[in-house]
């Protein structure tokens, strides 16, 4: 399925941390936080300003971004859990 987010809303997949266990301790699943870097899978076309203009997206597919921890809506395609979010809360693109 393919999806193109409209506005300025990006779709990203979190890119999970790995896991270092220290002194044998494990945590779970549902203790741990939710990763903060992820990476862009589609993007809008941009926002649109109060005078008709379409403001071009800084981040593109591909990109690997920080984003804000509680951001955006999670939704599940294709068996992926995602995240659609507006590029406002993308903190930093990374290099």
């Amino acid at each position: 399925m393919k999806v193109k987010p409209l506005a300025d809303r990006i779709l990203v997949k979190r890119i999970e941390e790995e896991e270092v266990k220290r002194g044998g301790i494990i945590i779970p699943d549902t203790a741990k936080e939710k990763p903060q870097q992820g990476e862009v899978l589609a993007v809008g076309p941009g926002r649109l300003t109060d005078d008709g203009k379409r403001i071009p997206m800084e981040v593109k597919e591909g990109d690997k971004i920080l984003m804000s921890k509680y951001a955006g809506t999670e939704v599940k395609l294709n068996g992926e859990e995602c995240v659609i979010l507006r590029e406002d809360d993308v903190l930093a693109i990374l290099k």
